[in-house]
């Protein structure tokens, strides 16, 4: 009977930890597709409330998921600007560079959230390629 009741408070305690996950991994998803903006800033306040308190798999993922999004920032918004301020808008080059390169950009850190999302659904660990911090 004792070990049933320790099985069932480990679980309990458990929830928590990945709903916070979860929570962190959907803004970021969010971030991308509904609400750019608004999730990120909801995003931030997370991290800055619960970085410090969170416990292994809420954190690795509250801190991949604000670096994820910092990167989607410079990768979509500045690099596409920097392009745009450079180029000539008048030349069809001009957006059969951009073009492609904001949707193929776009598409994988979309399938890297989703990625992360099924990771935190699962209650594991999740690494972002390249742009998440390694610890």
């Amino acid at each position: 009977m004792e070990q049933g009741n320790i099985f069932i408070n480990q679980g309990i305690s458990e929830i928590p930890d990945r709903k916070m996950a979860i929570i962190a991994e959907s803004l970021y998803l969010l971030n991308l597709l509904i609400l750019p903006g608004i999730a990120f800033l909801a995003l931030v306040w997370l991290f800055i409330k619960y970085d410090n308190v969170s416990t292994r798999i809420s954190g690795c993922h509250l801190r991949q998921t604000f670096s994820a999004s910092i990167w989607v920032g410079l990768l979509l918004v500045l690099v596409t600007w920097v392009m745009l301020s450079t180029m000539n808008h008048d030349s069809p080059y001009t957006w059969m560079i951009v073009i492609p390169y904001f949707v193929i950009c776009h598409s994988v850190l979309v399938l890297l959230g989703i990625m992360g999302l099924a990771k935190a659904l699962a209650g594991k660990k999740f690494h972002y390629p390249i742009i998440g911090p390694s610890s």
